[in-house]
């Protein structure tokens, strides 16, 4: 993915017209292709549990990511910022009989819809083992550390293909809102690496298309905690393709520290940014 590496600092740059100098600037000529895809339906596919009552429809994107994070020997797993579920699903389907999942989101009415998709959507033998909670992720740190296995991060983001396609948000859009996100992101994830066991891997994502949003957390991570990590390659889990639904994987690009799924080269699949942390 050919990206400029140039940063764009002013703060006049808001608005629509803000929100294209700024993207334009990142991606290039590509930035209308991927607006153009953008247009386009968004590819989901069905995902469904033997057993559960009801299918999820979520981005192929997503199954792949969710996909990524290995779950082999996992005991405790917590999806730390879960609604609406979809991933949360698609963990549920890939651990192993005995195993443990956390499902936490910090909103009240999306957990609420995060509890209707665990009870509809995966069988009772393994949503009987699924704890869904309510609280803000970016504090689970301070009452314990060290105590999960495996973490997806599925971190709130700027999200442009939803700005793109409402003008209300594309209006009010500006580099401070990028700022207040990265500033979230990072909570979440620092106190995500502290509650991972030493050995354990945590999958950081988003649906963003910014540096910022992306490598420039997991580069925060580096300085933050040097030697303390290392990055592992996508292998994701293909036994899960005809078992849960007829679907096949999109393909990837690397960038620095992750890779990311773009819609305008697969499909309309993504955009997804995902980056596989294992503790030292």
């Amino acid at each position: 993915m050919k990206q400029s590496e140039r940063k764009n600092n002013s703060t006049s740059l808001r608005g629509k017209e803000g929100f294209e100098s700024f993207y334009q600037n990142l991606y290039g000529d590509r930035w209308l292709k991927l607006k153009t895809a953008f247009d386009q339906p968004n590819m989901s596919v069905e995902y469904k549990i033997p057993g559960a009552e009801k299918s999820y429809f979520l981005d192929a994107a997503s199954v792949f990511a969710a996909s990524c994070l290995p779950l082999e020997g996992a005991e405790n797993i917590l999806d730390l910022c879960a609604a609406p579920g979809g991933k949360t699903v698609v963990l549920a389907s890939r651990m192993e009989e005995g195993a443990k999942l956390t499902a936490n989101e910090r909103s009240f009415e999306r957990k609420k819809r995060l509890y209707t998709v665990v009870q509809e959507c995966i069988p009772p033998q393994i949503n009987e083992r699924i704890e869904v909670v309510c609280s803000d992720g970016a504090t689970w740190c301070t009452k314990k550390t060290e105590c999960f296995d495996r973490i997806l991060l599925d971190a709130p983001c700027s999200s442009e293909r939803h700005v793109i396609a409402d003008s209300k948000y594309l209006n009010q859009w500006s580099l401070s809102r990028i700022k207040t996100v990265t500033t979230e992101q990072w909570a979440l994830l620092s106190s995500a690496f502290r509650l991972l066991v030493p050995g354990g891997i945590l999958l950081y994502s988003t649906c963003a298309l910014c540096l910022q949003e992306n490598d420039g957390i997991i580069e925060r991570l580096f300085k933050k905690f040097p030697d303390s990590f290392s990055l592992l390659e996508p292998s994701p889990d293909t036994s899960i393709i005809g078992r849960f639904g007829s679907f096949a994987f999109p393909a990837f690009e690397k960038t620095q520290y992750g890779y990311m799924i773009l819609p305008d080269t697969q499909n309309g699949a993504g955009p997804i940014y995902f980056s596989i942390v294992r503790k030292a």
